[in-house]
């Protein structure tokens, strides 16, 4: 199996799982402010994520290369509507910092 698969990073995961890590982009006045300082970018992964994941699935998916991945976790708040008391869904964010001269286009050329 890793004879078919010549990046170290296709080999170690299933690809359909590394298509799922990544939620969503991270588009916030704090994701951009990072994005311009340190060429990286944010987003929403699954709890379950580790860093080489995060980094494999973003390799895979963006055909760039990674640098590092930095990983935090933010626990949900609790909020009332009304009577009622809701709670926020815990978030886990990736910073994944890209290398020199790597630039990782979200938006599509085709919109």
């Amino acid at each position: 199996m890793s004879r078919m698969n010549p990046t170290p990073a296709a080999r170690q995961f299933d690809e359909g799982r590394l298509m799922t890590v990544l939620v969503a982009p991270i588009v916030s006045e704090k994701a951009t402010m990072v994005g311009e300082k340190s060429n990286a970018v944010t987003f929403k992964v699954l709890q379950d994520a580790t860093k080489p994941e995060i980094k494999a699935a973003v390799e895979l998916m963006f055909k760039v290369e990674v640098q590092g991945v930095s990983v935090l976790n933010t626990k949900g708040k609790t909020k009332r509507f009304g009577k009622s008391i809701g709670r926020r869904d815990n978030v886990r964010k990736a910073y994944v910092t890209l290398k020199a001269g790597q630039e990782l286009n979200l938006v599509g050329e085709g919109a």
